[in-house]
Order: C-alpha cells, then structure tokens, then sequence
C-alpha cells in the first residue's frame, strides 16, 4: 500500500497538472471504484461535473482534491493499487481503468486499479485543529512532513502507551503516513527493534525513531517514492527508486549496511518485520499480545 512519500508524489503531480481545471464529465466503469459514495455513481457522476478543481491535499496516506468553493473534497482512497493518471485522451485506456473526468484543460484525470480496493468518495471538510480536512479523514492524525507536526507531544503520547514502538508507528490515530516499509527503515535508523515496549523507551529514543521517519521519508520523497512493482506510480505512470536505497525493509539475509550482520525477517501484525539482530536487538521478553 503507498505510504505517506509515495502518496505526497502523486498529490504534487496532481497539483501541478490539474488544480484549476474545472471537470467536464465523469465517466464510472467500475461499481467498487465508488462504493464508498453511498448515494451512488450517478450522484457522485453529478456532483463532480462542472465542478472546478481548486487544490490537491493530503494528511499521511490519505489524498483529496478540494473543490470549490472548498467546502467538499473528492476523497482519493489508493488502496493497494490505485493510481491516479493524467493522461491525453488520445492515449488508450488502461486495462484496470475504473473511473475517468474530462478537464476543460483538454486532458483525462483517470483512477486505474487493478484490485479495486480503492475508490472515489466525495466528503465535507471539516476544521480540526487549524485544518480543513474531509470529515472521513478527521480521526487521522498529523504526520511527520506536516509543517505543524508536534514532535514533541507525539513523543509523549508514544510514551504513554504500553505496546509495540512498531505498533504505535502504524498507528494513524498517534501519527499518520508511517507503514510497514518506512516503520522497518525509522527503527533501522534509531537501532531500536520494532517489538520494544514504547513505556520502556526514554524520551530522547522515540524522539529518534520519528526523526528517523522523517528523515527516510523525505530522501524516499526525492526518487519518487518506492516501487516494488508497476502498481504504484505518479501521475505520468512513472515509478519510484527509492526501493534501492532501502537498508532493512525487503532485505532477508543481505548485510546490514552498518554491520555487516544479516538482516532478520519476522512475522509482525500479519505482516513481516525486518530488522538487524545485532544493530536492534530483540527485547529479552515477547510482549503479551
């Protein structure tokens, strides 16, 4: 699933290419691209045409365009495989092509998803905390790119849970934009193992697990994000590179850039974990789960 950098791609391209066209047509090709749009394809078809586009946002993983005058969002949910094109409408449509709008600007904002796990929805914005965000979106946390991200009462809400330092990282209501893969990187950084007990972490040590996520994600920003397949990629269909700078994430039984040692897979949320035994060591007890 695209984390905060891969998504932060897509919102730049989006805002470069398609913020101020107003939306001549809208056209569902799919009946799951809109099913969270409970009134419908045909409402959702309605509401959108003749709108105009007048920004492109974001709050960790979740993407909207605003429409004006600002009062509603299109919320843009990637899924596993949601890309949003914009495209000539010369060109030929994508196999996985769910959802296409015409722009007066002559050019096709195309939603192409091959599991069909994502979609369209529109939603109210609503203020929280000095920000209008889509009310779908208003539980969401800030994330660590956020101009008005408080790291320091993020470290001590971190601190005032007894769980997983891993656990906590993946969680969108403490700090968004954060997933398995920049999870595994920030902690590879900080030379803390994801199965730490955050009540058992000092201060200064959640605070370098965070910087840490904000550092790898901003270097993931500059390649474009990280591709491990053709699923993910920006607005033009082009992929990132930021997969082979990674030093933990997918990197079973390669050395550790640090030390040398090999790098450890394991199972964690239903997911996998990777990590170095030696740079992060395992706390001594598993905690209850």
């Amino acid at each position: 699933m695209p984390e905060l950098p891969e998504v932060e791609v897509v919102r730049r391209g989006l805002e470069r290419h398609i913020v101020g066209a107003s939306i001549d047509s809208v056209d569902i090709l799919h009946p799951r691209a809109i099913r969270r749009h409970l009134p419908g394809a045909a409402d959702l078809a309605g509401q959108l045409t003749g709108e105009r586009i007048a920004g492109a946002d974001r709050r960790g993983k979740y993407l909207w365009l605003v429409l004006e005058p600002s009062t509603v969002a299109l919320v843009v949910h990637l899924g596993m495989s949601g890309q949003m094109l914009v495209q000539p409408p010369e060109l030929p449509t994508e196999k996985h092509l769910r959802i296409r709008a015409r722009l007066d600007s002559g050019l096709d904002l195309r939603f192409v998803d091959q599991r069909t796990f994502g979609g369209w929805a529109l939603a109210p914005l609503v203020e929280v905390d000095g920000s209008l965000v889509p009310d779908s979106v208003a539980h969401i946390a800030r994330d660590p790119l956020d101009p008005r991200f408080d790291l320091a009462a993020t470290v001590k809400v971190v601190r005032g849970k007894h769980t997983e330092i891993k656990r906590v990282l993946l969680d969108q209501t403490v700090v968004s934009g954060i997933g398995n893969i920049y999870a595994d990187e920030a902690l590879w950084r900080a030379q803390i193992h994801g199965n730490r007990l955050t009540d058992r972490l000092t201060g200064p040590r959640i605070r370098a697990v965070l910087t840490a996520a904000q550092q790898v994600m901003r270097e993931a920003l500059t390649q474009g994000g990280t591709s491990f397949d053709a699923l993910y990629v920006n607005v033009n269909g082009e992929s990132g590179y930021f997969d082979r700078s990674l030093s933990a994430y997918g990197q079973e039984d390669r050395p550790c850039p640090r030390c040398g040692t090999a790098i450890r897979r394991e199972k964690f949320m239903n997911r996998s974990s990777f990590s170095c035994p030696k740079c992060q060591p395992a706390p001594r007890r598993s905690p209850a789960r």
